[in-house]
């Protein structure tokens, strides 16, 4: 339908008051006010009746976007409604919207549809929408859902957001398939700021593009009727993802209003702290976040064969400092990071952490993580034997100076070894361990050779055995006899030179066994040490 020259509407249109007066200041590009002044009145979900003074109609509306009048001399056409009812159903699917769309307070009686519709901003402030329907929707500019209550559902895909995308404090129920939020696929140019929202169903992010961060800081995500409340499978972000926590100042509340755009806070002095927490499991598997994913607080409530999953995320900062999950799994396989910044108050106990090929560079605990705590950790994440996430840990401990430490992880993980051998091993590895701690402990075997020395040399004493040759026999010493028998390879032209027998000879194979085992024991751990290297 197209509007007369003049710029007034069709006759046709018949519009009401509240209509007249909203065409008049879409083109001079004013605020329509409808609302009553009451707050219990002008509540969008509030039970209160909107009568005809209030009602407009969604082809009305839908003109004057589509195919609206001209502007006033001087003036740009916008839409800038506040507090009305909108009957019908919004349908801009496939339109190109030029002027501004600015609705405050605004209540739908049916779901707004725009399919593949094109707008420069569109902004939907604290207003009650059945559903959103927005696949493949593209706007120049900004997106923004602040505070609206959803209860059937929005759908994104695909969509293509120029700047921001804004959905702070939103309500929104699950789709009749269990969704809250559909958005696989879409890209935003800049933030995604879903602070403070609470979604009941699953949120979806498969292979979303975000061109700065994505928070949820102080989100409520449950999906009590499904597998995940997040699901954001091959997520991009180029700065970071925040589940963490939101700081609510008392000011924006004291007169039971809340800023135009929501609340958008960090965590600060005098602030109430409001937490991230999801119920259901949460997928991000594949990921890649330019500077960190940070967990700070948050609170994961899962079930037992749910899971908060990070398989092959790459990040150069993992923060995992929330609350420790009582029930389900995390699993970091083959996740990358740089930074692993933790309290040990945060892992998940045997059972429920599985990191197999996850690498990380450098450790930067959050309070007390001694060592022995850490080899808990890792034996968490390992109830069948694994060398790799001892390794691990010994490569990041060395890499921070930490040498001693590397070396104590690196014997735990013998020990954990030792446990899978049979009988022999078994026996092999202790001798091993008790002798020389599988050579980490290089001065154990010194001390032993030392005791041996001393105490072959004071059994040799006490005797001058006969030489088996009279010609070229060097003056006995017992010293260096008893340290020629230990010392193999080495000939220092004693234990070849002298008749033992009886005690004396078979204390002399003792000893020659003893320094052997200590030889083979030194060498061994020495191999490890230089494969290590």
């Amino acid at each position: 339908m197209t509007v007369p020259g003049d710029g007034e509407p069709p006759a046709s249109l018949e519009l009401t008051p509240a209509e007249w007066g909203m065409w008049q200041a879409f083109r001079n590009g004013s605020t329509h006010d409808l609302r009553s002044r009451n707050p219990l009145h002008d509540d969008p979900d509030g039970q209160h009746r909107w009568g005809p003074d209030r009602t407009v109609r969604a082809r009305v509306l839908a003109l004057l976007l589509l195919d609206g009048p001209a502007p006033q001399p001087g003036r740009v056409t916008a839409l800038k409604l506040n507090g009305a009812y909108v009957t019908g159903t919004l349908d801009l699917a496939g339109g190109t919207v030029d002027p501004y769309v600015e609705m405050h307070g605004c209540r739908f009686e049916r779901e707004i549809l725009l399919p593949e519709a094109r707008f420069t901003t569109l902004r939907l402030v604290g207003c009650r929408i059945p559903r959103l329907e927005g696949a493949r929707l593209q706007t120049e500019g900004d997106l923004h859902l602040p505070r609206c209550t959803v209860p059937h559902g929005i759908r994104l895909t695909d969509a293509q957001i120029g700047t921001d995308l804004l959905l702070n404090q939103l309500t929104v129920e699950r789709d009749r398939r269990g969704r809250s939020i559909v958005a696989d696929g879409i890209s935003v140019g800049q933030d995604l700021q879903a602070e403070l929202i609470e979604s009941h169903g699953e949120l979806s992010l498969r292979g979303a593009q975000i061109g700065v961060s994505l928070s949820l800081r102080g989100s409520k995500l449950r999906n009590p009727h499904g597998r995940r409340a997040l699901n954001a499978p091959q997520l991009t972000v180029e700065r970071t993802l925040y589940l963490t926590a939101a700081g609510l100042s008392g000011s924006p509340f004291a007169t039971g209003t809340t800023p135009p755009y929501g609340v958008v806070n960090t965590p600060g002095s005098g602030m109430r702290v409001q937490r991230f927490e999801c119920v259901g499991g949460v997928r991000l598997d594949d990921g890649r976040f330019g500077d960190a994913v940070d967990f700070e607080q948050a609170r994961f409530v899962m079930e037992a064969d749910q899971e908060l999953s990070m398989r092959r995320i790459q990040t150069p900062e993992l923060r995992f400092l929330c609350e420790r999950p009582h029930r389900g799994r995390v699993t970091l396989s083959g996740a990358k990071v740089v930074n692993l910044v933790d309290q040990a108050s945060s892992w998940p106990g045997p059972g429920g952490l599985s990191m197999a090929g996850f690498g990380y560079e450098c450790l930067i605990p959050r309070g007390r993580f001694p060592l022995a705590m850490r080899l808990e950790w890792v034996a968490a994440a390992t109830p069948e034997y694994a060398p790799e996430p001892y390794e691990q840990l010994s490569n990041a401990l060395r890499a921070s100076g930490e040498d001693a430490h590397a070396r104590e992880v690196l014997l735990a993980k013998q020990r954990r070894r030792r446990e899978t051998l049979p009988v022999a091993g078994k026996l092999w590895g202790f001798l091993q361990d008790w002798t020389v701690a599988y050579g980490y402990r290089p001065g154990r075997a010194a001390v032993w050779m030392a005791f041996l020395w001393a105490a072959g040399a004071l059994l040799f004493s006490r005797i001058e055995p006969p030489a088996i040759s009279d010609e070229g026999a060097p003056h006995w010493d017992p010293w260096i006899y008893a340290l020629d028998l230990l010392l193999p390879v080495i000939n220092l032209g004693q234990d070849t030179s002298w008749r033992m027998t009886g005690f004396h000879q078979w204390a002399s194979v003792v000893m020659i066994l003893l320094g052997w085992v200590l030889a083979t024991t030194v060498a061994a751990g020495a191999s490890r040490l230089l494969r290590r290297n």
